[in-house]
């Protein structure tokens, strides 16, 4: 009898387990799914998009009239380790303009580039030369915070209007610039989005937080900081153009974080990504907009399974008509991070030549006055030239690519 009794309760504590673990296996959204030594919360993706209706468009009326050299130039990364951010933003301007030309016969925009490769060291020859040049009225740039800094006073000097469609630092707008604009929000914004998605969506108890050295890494990462409050499991700095992170991996280790969150640029988050993985690190990796790009994914290879974004941009891809139409101008590829803030900045300075300002005094007049829908969000700018109302959305990798999940932080 008792060995019966013994056997009815194995099997009963069997069935149990069984039970546990079918229950442990079934993720939905929110949840974290197993994949090998490796684990990562299901959050599901989205699939569109809520588009203004009257979202100001290149083409306008058709009825433009402008002097035939009237330009608009792009100043940013076309090479160098993180050429693939600033190769979207200028395949955007270029399809606004495109669109705009076909539509106006009599205003035929002229469209320069002057690479910076992305470098503050770099980016004040390329744009002294251009903002000599009388012809450019408006510029789309600079995509980094750290060559924005190093060049905003020399757009200053020549009062020559420039929309940046990615740089985030929250101090560029502290320098009293008047031609500055930001078509974005900030870290201010997107700093603490990323912690709330962190301890919220992921559900991360104890993250740690690596910067890099650019003014972009340590504006995002002071933001995030402060948001993560007791989540904050410790820090970490490493340099641009850094190879080997393993002293930073063992101290991510010993901390037994669940999370990490890195504020740089993907050049060297893939690498970063892939030895943690290598060196059996199995939760999440969170990068911001500087990362989010599909070289993150190829250069990480599949590390980059463990990863999600954050990003104060739209998901343009989601946008049929824009996404269909960028791939003529990007060779098939589809729109990536910052194309569509890269169309809609050349679209507000291409909107105020059609309206007739086509001095420079005249377009920076323009925009400080622009209130109107853009496919990407409402672009109006306070005094400083920040966007009233930014929203800051999450991605993640899957099945090799990046999808978008939503708004976060809100």
């Amino acid at each position: 009898m008792y060995r019966k009794k013994v056997l009815t309760s194995l099997a009963a504590a069997a069935t149990f387990s069984v039970l546990l673990s079918a229950c442990a296996n079934q993720a939905g959204p929110g949840t974290t799914e197993s994949s090998g030594s490796s684990s990562k919360v299901n959050i599901p993706a989205i699939s569109k998009v809520d588009v203004p209706a009257g979202a100001v468009k290149p083409a306008g009326d058709g009825k433009a009239n402008c002097p035939s050299t009237t330009t608009l130039a792009y100043a940013g990364a076309e090479t160098g380790p993180n050429a693939q951010l600033g190769v979207n933003i200028f395949n955007g301007i270029q399809l606004a303009i495109d669109q705009h030309n076909k539509a106006n016969p009599g205003c035929q925009v002229q469209f320069k580039k002057f690479d910076t490769e992305g470098d503050p060291n770099k980016a004040t020859g390329p744009v002294t030369q251009m903002v000599s040049e009388p012809d450019i009225v408006g510029v789309v740039g600079l995509p980094f915070s750290g060559e924005s800094k190093a060049t905003g006073n020399i757009f200053e000097q020549k009062g020559l209007v420039h929309i940046t469609p990615s740089a985030t630092n929250p101090t560029l707008t502290e320098n009293g610039w008047t031609t500055f604009f930001r078509g974005l929000g900030n870290d201010a914004v997107q700093g603490p989005a990323a912690a709330k998605f962190l301890t919220g969506k992921i559900g991360a108890k104890k993250v740690y937080l690596v910067q890099d050295d650019s003014d972009y890494g340590i504006g995002l990462g002071t933001s995030t900081s402060a948001g993560l409050g007791s989540a904050l499991a410790g820090t970490e700095k490493v340099t641009t153009g850094q190879k080997d992170f393993s002293a930073v991996i063992s101290k991510i280790m010993n901390a037994k974080a669940d999370a990490v969150f890195y504020a740089g640029y993907y050049a060297e988050g893939a690498p970063f990504d892939q030895q943690l993985v290598s060196k059996g690190f199995n939760g999440t990796f969170v990068g911001p907009d500087g990362v989010k790009d599909d070289q993150f994914i190829k250069q990480a290879g599949d590390a980059s399974n463990n990863a999600y974004f954050t990003c104060p941009c739209i998901p343009g891809e989601l946008i049929t008509d824009f996404a269909s139409a960028y791939k003529d101008v990007s060779k098939g590829a589809e729109p990536g991070t910052y194309s569509i803030e890269g169309y809609d900045a050349a679209t507000v300075l291409l909107s105020g030549i059609d309206a007739g300002k086509q001095s420079r005094a005249d377009l920076l007049a323009w925009v400080k006055a622009y209130d109107k829908d853009g496919l990407s969000k409402h672009y109006k700018w306070d005094a400083k030239g920040e966007l009233q109302a930014p929203t800051v959305y999450g991605y993640k990798v899957d099945n090799g690519k990046i999808v978008p999940i939503g708004p976060i932080g809100e």
